[in-house]
């Protein structure tokens, strides 16, 4: 079995056991949506900053002399993704 269907399963595995608890209240239906899309917003938000990090560092390995300016520039756009993420919460939990 390959890694990305064992991820897949952990992953629906997990969902599960953390959502029985919101599906065994009454008004639980209009939540489920929103916690979901807030789930795969912070997904995305946390690969795309692992991937922004990854790269970061693989730069000032190859160039030293501009770890400052790469630093910098990773900084700001970490900032950019953390403020679309904080948007796109406010927008599934209302």
């Amino acid at each position: 079995m390959s890694q990305t269907v064992k991820y897949f399963c952990l992953g629906i595995a997990t969902f599960v056991a953390l959502s029985v608890p919101a599906m065994a209240q009454e008004e639980a239906t209009a939540a489920i949506p929103a916690a979901v899309g807030a789930g795969i917003v912070l997904l995305g938000a946390g690969l795309g900053i692992g991937k922004i990090g990854a790269a970061a560092v693989e730069s000032m390995a190859r160039q030293p002399e501009v770890a400052g300016d790469i630093r910098g520039a990773m900084i700001v756009a970490a900032a950019l993704i953390e403020g679309a993420t904080f948007f796109a919460l406010i927008v599934c939990m209302i």
